[in-house]
């Protein structure tokens, strides 16, 4: 994919001023990626919304060089949804164990809370399940995320007791606070594929 622009389109989901445009992340949009998922989970600026890790965790939420990677590889999309010109929020879905993998997701700490994160979701699950045809969606959250879980199963989610470490030492991920953390996994049936 070498960072290959693809063509952006329009979310069904339109706020009453414009509509809400998906797009692949390209290389050139590495730093501004960077600075969009860290202002959504890192420092005091992600207190504003209630994402936040920045009472568990220090440090960089994403690397540039894993997130080059992410751009690069196939059947990986770095999604950017954006408003007028302006990015408000980003994910990433890859296809993993025959079934789509939804992570780095981020919303602008501002514009949290108003059903961006929904149709952000939503999209992805859209290309996963319609545009690659595979039948599940996974993601891992911080167990200690309770509201995120939460948020999670209430749009479809199921919490399998299927736990990963956190990468501790590896500070490409962060710097933990605390020494008990763990990754959930979720799971997701995007039902039958054609």
């Amino acid at each position: 994919m070498s960072g290959a622009t693809e063509p952006s389109y329009h979310s069904p989901m339109n706020s009453p001023s414009a509509a809400l445009v998906f797009r692949a992340a390209t290389l050139g949009d590495i730093p501004a990626l960077v600075d969009l998922v860290t202002s959504a989970y890192r420092g005091d600026s992600s207190r504003q919304g209630w994402t936040t890790e920045a009472d568990i965790l220090d440090g960089n939420r994403i690397d540039p060089e894993v997130l080059r990677q992410d751009i690069e590889r196939p059947r990986s999309r770095v999604l950017i949804a954006e408003r007028e010109g302006q990015w408000l929020a980003c994910a990433h879905i890859c296809e993993q164990d025959g079934g789509g993998y939804f992570g780095m997701f981020s919303v602008r700490p501002d514009r949290q809370g108003g059903g961006l994160g929904r149709a952000v979701l939503s999209e992805a699950e859209r290309i996963v399940r319609d545009e690659w045809k595979l039948p599940v969606m996974r993601m891992t959250v911080i167990v200690q995320r309770e509201e995120l879980i939460a948020w999670y199963e209430r749009r479809g989610y199921r919490r399998t007791g299927e736990y990963k470490p956190f990468p501790y030492g590896d500070e490409r991920f962060g710097i933990p606070r605390r020494d008990d953390l763990r990754f959930e996994m979720l799971v997701k049936d995007l039902g039958a594929c054609s």
